[in-house]
């Protein structure tokens, strides 16, 4: 159980992350039946369902955290309990009546006050879980805030057959899409809710902004929604056109071209110049979105850029400057975002090389992270100082993509086609009847070649002026399974980029 909320009662930035509702305790559910303890997960799923509420205290929450963390874990865990092929072993607690299901419509019902009184359809960033919106809200939310709800929404839509939770979130979606820039096709990161005006016109891949591209995607691979799809792979050929920068990925695995190291930059969404030199960790899950994307020789050289960083610091710091070469926000709050990318290169290629990244970081972890009771956020990767302070995060995602890193024989990894993540790791079944809602008659069907959605990227790709773009679902070759992922020339520049060598300490 969560108890921090009572000793840190002032820090709102640390409290409408946890909630006061067990956070640690729902968002992990998932991660119990995944590492096959079904006695654990029946009893975790026993503890939400007698001390979980969402009526009291009346705690004010972020829409995006409680949707991803709780909203979506208790989604998963109810999908877990019902699937009747009982992939994961018999999960299903005694006397069990959707209990779940029941607490995630509560808190969607609390959580759709977000929407209301905004002239865009954007929600608000924050809203108290009794009584709504709080009197003086800000009027502002991040890009990632507004469209990383589709996922738990539409699920729980199509789950109860009422339409208005994926209404809210789709209109959201749609609003952002129609504010993008005429002439980039890019979005900024902060918007207001009522103007529709763009307050950050910073256009990256990390904080902010990470998840909105990742749902487009997903939603399509869940639902089956084309136009998800079709924005999905305009916005990437956008991305790729004015954040890209350095040789072809192509051209490095083949040791031509010009150009210095690939990577991806921050820039002004309307005009497409670079606005800074710095990157963020959570952009280190950009490759495992390319990766589902079909896009496998960028999601190489994407990772290895991240990975060399963790190299130098044995952490990811939370920005680190590329041209000075530097962290300039040093904590580590034990983030998935590089773990779940490799776990997702490995999957796509078998290259033993992701397992050696794998066992680094888990090394690293081990060695620097380790606490009495659990692991500890880093303070300052450099010094190694640590703070007391574990995310939910870390159970729910970081130590569940280690595990099924390694794990070959898991349900997941033999019938990987059939799952599919939330942004905050929460395993979801891909199932035909996600596919339809009642309340429309039309709907896409599963694509014939199995893929649902993924392959489609082919297609859609076609349709865009982007060269970058390589073919999904095409098989890894023998070679490149078992060969270094890039040439030795071509890492040590990457690590000479983010001053691995040398051993500076700054």
């Amino acid at each position: 159980m969560n108890n921090h909320f009572l000793i840190l009662g002032s820090n709102v930035n640390v409290n409408d992350a946890l909630g006061d509702y067990s956070l640690t305790l729902v968002d992990t559910l998932d991660t119990l039946a995944i590492m096959g303890n079904a006695s654990e997960f029946m009893r975790a799923v026993q503890l939400t369902v007698d001390n979980v509420s969402f009526s009291g205290p009346c705690t004010t929450v972020q829409v995006f955290e409680a949707t991803i963390r709780i909203l979506g874990s208790l989604l998963s865990a109810h999908l877990l309990i019902k699937d009747s092929d009982k992939p994961f072993g018999s999960l299903t607690p005694t006397g069990y009546t959707n209990e779940l299901l029941s607490l995630a419509n509560d808190l969607g019902a609390r959580l759709l006050p977000a929407f209301e009184n905004s002239a865009t359809g954007l929600p608000h960033p924050r809203v108290n879980l009794c009584y709504g919106v709080p009197e003086g809200e800000l009027m502002e939310t991040c890009t990632a805030g507004a469209g990383t709800l589709t996922l738990e929404f539409t699920l729980l839509s199509r789950l109860l057959g009422d339409p208005v939770y994926e209404n809210a979130a789709r209109r959201a979606v749609r609003t952002l899409w129609d504010h993008r820039h005429r002439h980039t096709g890019l979005v900024g990161n902060v918007i207001n809710i009522q103007t529709g005006q763009w307050v950050g016109r910073m256009g990256g891949l990390g904080a902010g902004i990470d998840s909105y591209y990742e749902y487009l995607l997903k939603s399509n691979i869940l639902f089956g929604e084309r136009e998800d799809l079709e924005m999905f792979y305009e916005m990437y050929a956008s991305i790729m056109k004015y954040l890209r920068r350095g040789r072809r990925c192509q051209d490095v695995f083949k040791d031509v071209g010009n150009g210095g190291s690939p990577m991806f930059v921050n820039v002004d969404y309307a005009s497409g110049k670079q606005l800074n030199y710095w990157m963020d960790s959570l952009s280190a899950s950009f490759a495992g979105l390319q990766v589902l994307a079909g896009d496998l020789e960028e999601a190489i050289c994407t990772h290895a850029l991240h990975y060399s960083i963790w190299r130098r610091y044995e952490a990811l710091p939370e920005r680190f400057d590329w041209q000075q070469k530097s962290p300039n926000v040093r904590f580590y709050p034990l983030r998935p975002e590089l773990v779940e990318s490799t776990y997702f290169l490995y999957q796509a290629t078998q290259n033993p090389f992701y397992l050696h990244v794998g066992g680094h970081i888990l090394e690293s972890l081990n060695r620097h992270t380790k606490a009495r009771c659990g692991y500890t956020t880093l303070h300052d990767v450099v010094s190694k100082t640590q703070e007391d302070r574990m995310e939910s995060f870390f159970l729910s995602e970081t130590c569940k993509y280690l595990y099924l890193l390694f794990d070959t024989d898991n349900e997941v990894n033999k019938n990987s086609l059939k799952y599919i993540f939330t942004t905050e790791g929460h395993l979801i079944k891909l199932d035909p009847s996600l596919r339809h809602n009642v309340w429309e008659e039309f709907k896409f069907p599963r694509t014939t070649d199995g893929c649902y959605g993924r392959c489609e990227g082919d297609r859609a790709v076609a349709k865009t002026d982007q060269s970058f773009v390589s073919h999904s679902c095409t098989p890894h070759s023998a070679l490149r399974k078992y060969a270094l992922p890039l040439s030795r020339e071509r890492l040590g520049e990457i690590e000479a980029m983010v001053g691995l060598y040398g051993n500076q300490q700054t």
